[in-house]
């Protein structure tokens, strides 16, 4: 099940920014005190009283001129409605209620997703008495918060959180496995789709940036059940223009990376792999999602007898954190080893998937701690002491140790190599938690 979206909405300075990142956690967005500072959309994960959800920061409204900021205004709040399961509509205690708010709420009361109003900068005792104006928004009970000084935000996300979804019933669908397409504009997602479904089911078009919206389709194939999502494709930020729909577009696609199961990576082979097709690879990487890589278009290369391994050999380079990342060479115009796209993907989804017996793994962890031995620092040297297996998709594995620190990265990096080279876990990321055992008498 993904998690919750919540998209923060409000007109240029009314601290947007300053609340995304009070309630992430952390300094993330860029604030300042100018309309428009923030350029693109960004997103954190945030927690709250054991709720977990997504934060999207919906700055980047830039108004060139008066006529056309009740436009882009509305544009905003369309698409925040669209893409979010929970809007929270800030608005500034300081300047009171403009037109641009009643805008804004105009749009939202017609909505079904549930809006939070809040009021910021209430941050002076004679600043109270305007918040009883925004009532005529028609919004429901304001929140009375600032931002900068952290009043009221727990009362806020307790309301919000109180919106959200108990479970989505499509994406808990048992036997149903859900397949994300990703990559960059115009290198064949949607014919890719298409040719899998057998029908035109989405939009193909030479022109990059066709597909807006993540598109669900499904699919039975030999009696197994898929879910495949047809996403916008991602572009560099500096080659996104400010433009409301391009910029949703990254975020319905991070968010199918998120509710999937599978995610394939779609690369042109007439391009070869990009900083961005990378960018992307290492998204469903920090997710945990299984992953495989498919070189598209691969009927217009001129090939010899090494053109495929120094394809192979240019993802082994640029994608070295992803080594366990299978690769298929595929036509999507021509059906050239298309049959092979699903069985690879029951293969990671399975490996994703797989338990290890404790006492297999702790076999196989004494077995890399004889080979080569745990490192040392200032005469202290790193002791193993057991590992359990506490999570699948992806492979969690928890190593308990005498102290967390000396644990290094290489050495890491080789516990993890060694567990792959024992079970396999093709196209599945694993992760590794050190943790420092506790002595008796500290229990």
């Amino acid at each position: 099940m993904s998690k919750p979206l919540v998209a923060v909405v409000g007109r240029p300075n009314v601290g947007k920014s300053t609340l995304f990142n009070k309630i992430a956690g952390k300094r993330i967005a860029i604030v300042e005190d100018t309309p428009g500072v923030t350029r693109d959309r960004i997103y954190a994960d945030a927690e709250w009283l054991n709720h977990e959800f997504t934060l999207v920061d919906t700055g980047g409204i830039e108004p060139f001129s008066e006529d056309v900021i009740i436009a882009q205004m509305r544009r905003q709040a369309e698409l925040a409605m669209e893409t979010a399961d929970v809007i929270l509509f800030l608005c500034d205690a300081r300047e009171g209620i403009t037109p641009a708010d009643h805008d804004v709420a105009q749009m939202l009361r017609h909505t079904k997703k549930p809006v939070v109003l809040a009021v910021n900068k209430i941050d002076h005792p004679n600043l109270e008495g305007n918040l009883y104006d925004f009532y005529a928004l028609g919004m429901g009970e304001p929140f009375s918060i600032s931002s900068g000084q952290g009043l009221g935000i727990g009362d806020l996300l307790d309301e919000i959180v109180s919106h959200f979804p108990e479970h989505d019933p499509k994406e808990e669908e048992e036997g149903v496995i859900q397949i994300a397409v990703l990559g960059k504009p115009n290198v064949g997602k949607s014919s890719l789709v298409n040719a899998l479904l057998g029908e035109e089911r989405t939009i193909v078009s030479d022109i990059a940036g066709t597909t807006r919206d993540s598109i669900d389709s499904m699919l039975t194939f030999e009696d197994r059940n898929y879910c495949i999502i047809d996403t916008a494709g991602i572009r560099r930020k500096r080659s996104v223009e400010d433009e409301s729909i391009e910029r949703y577009s990254v975020i319905r696609a991070f968010a199918s990376v998120r509710r999937s199961d599978v995610c394939l990576i779609v690369i042109d082979a007439t391009e070869g792999m990009s900083e961005q097709a990378v960018k992307i690879a290492g998204y469903c990487h920090e997710e945990g999602k299984p992953s495989i890589i498919l070189i598209n278009k691969w009927d217009l290369i001129e090939k010899d007898t090494h053109t495929m391994d120094a394809f192979k050999k240019d993802i082994a380079r640029d994608l070295a954190f992803m080594s366990y990342v299978p690769q298929l060479y595929i036509s999507a115009k021509t059906g050239q080893r298309l049959n092979k796209i699903l069985d690879l993907v029951d293969l990671v989804y399975s490996q994703s998937m797989i338990r290890v017996p404790t006492g297999r793994l702790n076999d196989v962890i004494n077995e890399a701690i004889t080979i080569t031995e745990p490192p040392s620092d200032k005469g202290r040297r790193l002791k193993i002491y057991y590992a359990t297996q506490v999570s699948v998709q992806p492979p969690t594995f928890v190593l308990f140790v005498n102290d967390s620190e000396l644990m290094h990265f290489s050495y890491k990096r080789y516990l993890e190599n060694y567990i792959r080279k024992s079970f396999g876990l093709t196209g599945t990321p694993l992760r590794i938690i050190v943790r420092k055992k506790e002595k008796e008498s500290e229990k």
